[in-house]
């Protein structure tokens, strides 16, 4: 099989759709990798390295596209893009369609393109596996994120996130105890803040009660959550609902109960987000005062550790870029239900695309 790894065009994302040592292992598959001119740059790849794994570099993204049954991508193709996308091929990656603009779905279907959804593709027991290491990374930047946004030169407070002898650290209330949650729950344990965590989901909060003794849990309910934004100065919602746009569980009138250069991080937001002010931002300018209120509502956080972002998603990424190299994209979507359930156009047809409300989609 012909496999595609472009560079990506959309603004600050620095990560690649295949790293070399994954290049090694189709190549010995015997599948031919088109790696496009510093595609790799951003994630520390160099060419050198891509050629050494087997790959062929190509100094034209229009023979990357156009050469690929399979294009592995991380983020939503641009509308220039998927007209480069040659008829009936398929293109694997990060694709949040249900937050795409609705040209770029009837493109993919007049194309008869079979898009493939990596953060759609679930396990028989619901755990979506390559989705997974990006919440991590994600709930981990939440925290070293937001405690730079306390600083004074970020316009925050000028609060130092864990204290001092004498002077007591941060309030930070988690909305989401799950996989994101959770893991921005340890960043901010171990940068010594007072947590405050809320989920609607019981067994989640005693999980979390366990894992970080002197963690305050509650559950998520508007009176407790409007009761924790009148005290945090980070409110971070890590609300996630598979298949589905979050609900709004901060409202605006909780938004007004804060104080002052507060911050809240709508983790959520490539999903639809979970916060009633948020709208997407990006790395370049990430975030935007609402209410008084500095809100950070990047969608792609994990993007800016593209090293680390790149080999985690990989990780889980390849046993199913693996089967449908050697299967053959048909094949492997009827032998494999996880990646049934990660299809979201094919032959001309919309599959699973989650009904999302649109975001802000400029690209």
């Amino acid at each position: 099989m012909n496999i595609g790894i472009p560079k990506e065009r959309r603004s600050f994302e620095y990560r690649v759709g295949l790293s070399p040592s994954y290049v090694t292992m189709l190549s010995r598959q015997g599948h031919t990798i088109y790696v496009e001119h510093d595609a790799g740059l951003g994630a520390g790849f160099g060419d050198g390295e891509f050629e050494q794994a087997g790959a062929r570099i190509a100094y034209s993204a229009h023979e990357v596209f156009g050469r690929a049954d399979l294009l592995l991508k991380v983020s939503r193709p641009l509308i220039e893009e998927i007209s480069w996308l040659r008829p009936g091929s398929a293109v694997a990656g990060l694709l949040h369609l249900g937050s795409a603009r609705q040209d770029k779905i009837t493109a993919l279907i007049e194309n008869k393109v079979t898009a493939i959804a990596y953060e759609q593709v679930t396990l028989p027991g619901g755990e979506a596996p390559i989705r997974k290491p990006l919440s991590e990374i994600g709930g981990i930047l939440a925290a070293q994120i937001g405690a730079r946004l306390l600083q004074n030169n970020a316009g925050g407070k000028g609060i130092l996130i864990g204290g001092v002898p004498g002077v007591p650290p941060a309030e930070v209330a988690i909305i989401g105890a799950g996989i994101a949650g959770s893991h921005a729950a340890r960043a901010f344990r171990g940068m010594n803040a007072h947590l405050t965590i809320l989920d609607t989901d019981l067994q989640c909060l005693k999980t979390i009660y366990d894992r970080f003794p002197g963690v305050v849990t509650m559950v998520s309910n508007p009176i407790n959550v409007s009761k924790v934004c009148s005290f945090a100065d980070v409110v971070v919602g890590a609300v996630l609902v598979p298949g589905e746009r979050p609900p709004v569980v901060v409202t605006r009138e909780m938004i007004r109960l804060m104080k002052p250069r507060s911050i809240v991080m709508d983790i959520s937001i490539d999903e639809g987000g979970c916060i009633e002010t948020s709208r997407p931002t990006t790395h370049e300018h990430p975030t935007f005062i609402e209410e008084g209120i500095i809100h950070y509502c990047v969608p792609n956080m994990p993007s800016i550790v593209a090293r680390t972002a790149t080999h985690a998603y990989l990780n889980a990424a390849f046993p199913f870029i693996l089967e449908m190299a050697n299967k053959g994209i048909e094949q492997a979507i009827a032998d494999n239900p996880s990646i049934q359930r990660g299809v979201a156009t094919i032959d001309g047809e919309v599959r699973n695309i989650s009904s999302l409300s649109p975001l802000a989609d400029p690209e």
